[in-house]
């Protein structure tokens, strides 16, 4: 087991160190200059060329990835002379329009993004998993049915539709919940409770509906499996079967599912984020775009890519755990 924890922090290294590469070509290389989003459109072509001087983008490809490579680990400093700016290790980048470590602003911003992601994911999951048990025991019937119609609407409907419709109906005309407003949990627990509920929803409703039909699929193959043929003959009760032996090895792919789920919303949900106003990661990324701020953007899908490749290496060691099945060479 320690032997295949290894190697796959290991591979996490290495596709992090791809993942890093590739964001910095994208962003760095094919990306609009960024010493003009800075300086403006009235800037002179020599202003323009201070700033590139300034923020190092007239160095070589290779001595600016390493640089900034470097920097995750010992920092860096932007400018020079009196104007210089020391960003502290891990520097994922300097914010070209506010002047401020993104690393920071993602840290500032994490906690709204986090919150988010939990309350959603327990709704989405249990609700999701509940609905496609059920469905799939009644498969056939009205429920089943009925169930699959409405998981189809939501995975159809687009989060910011979903968002607007909410807000309409339960702000607006039956005046249930005020309009998003984010308060500290110690400071008024209602209120913050308030300000999430209509977010955790949106996101539910699209999420649980890929979780019911996936595990409505995977309840109704293993329900046909020969072990579970074994257990009916031992005689054991249906409900024991389905919980015992039926769920469990089926929600191996709902775990995977929910690893890249949860690792994903880490990384902002922009559209829910921005449509109610919550200032979490995703509006951070949505305003960064706005001004073309590409060291904030990178920061982002950095970070974003990262929480996915730790929650993947995660979900492999829980396979272990749910499906005893699943067997993971040492060697």
């Amino acid at each position: 087991m320690a032997i295949y924890l290894i190697k796959r922090l290991f591979a996490a290294l290495i596709i992090m160190l791809l993942v890093v590469f590739f964001t910095f070509v994208i962003f760095f290389q094919l990306s609009p200059d960024p010493a003009a989003s800075i300086c403006g459109q009235t800037c002179t072509p020599e202003r323009i060329e201070a700033i590139r001087d300034q923020l190092g983008l007239n160095e070589p490809f290779f001595t600016q990835f390493f640089t900034f490579l470097a920097a995750i680990f010992v920092g860096r400093d932007y400018g020079s002379g009196a104007s210089v700016v020391h960003c502290n290790a891990p520097c994922i980048g300097y914010s070209f329009q506010t002047n401020q470590d993104v690393l920071q602003g993602i840290v500032d911003r994490l906690p709204v993004s986090v919150t988010i992601a939990v309350g959603a994911a327990v709704l989405w999951l249990l609700s999701g998993v509940a609905a496609g048990v059920i469905s799939a025991v009644k498969e056939g019937t009205w429920w089943d049915k009925g169930a699959m119609m409405f998981a189809l609407a939501g995975i159809s409907l687009p989060n910011y539709f979903v968002a607007l419709v909410l807000q309409y109906l339960l702000v607006v005309q039956l005046q249930w919940l005020p309009f998003p407003t984010v308060v500290p949990f110690t400071d008024s627990p209602v209120q913050w409770f308030q300000a999430y509920l209509m977010p955790w929803m949106v996101l539910a409703l699209m999420y649980a509906s890929m979780y019911a039909r996936l595990t409505r699929t995977n309840v109704i193959d293993t329900m046909g499996e020969n072990f579970m043929r074994t257990a009916r003959a031992k005689g054991l009760g249906r409900s024991a079967i389905l919980i015992r032996h039926g769920l469990r090895p089926s929600l191996t792919p709902i775990v995977t599912l929910l690893g890249v789920d949860f690792a994903t919303l880490l990384g902002g949900a922009l559209i829910t984020e921005t449509v109610f106003g919550l200032n979490g990661v995703g509006r951070y990324a949505y305003d960064a775009i706005a001004v073309n701020d590409q060291p904030v953007i990178m920061g982002v899908t950095l970070v974003a890519a990262f929480a996915v490749i730790i929650a993947n290496i995660v979900v492999d060691l829980l396979y272990r755990v749910l499906d005893p099945r699943v067997r993971v060479s040492t060697s």
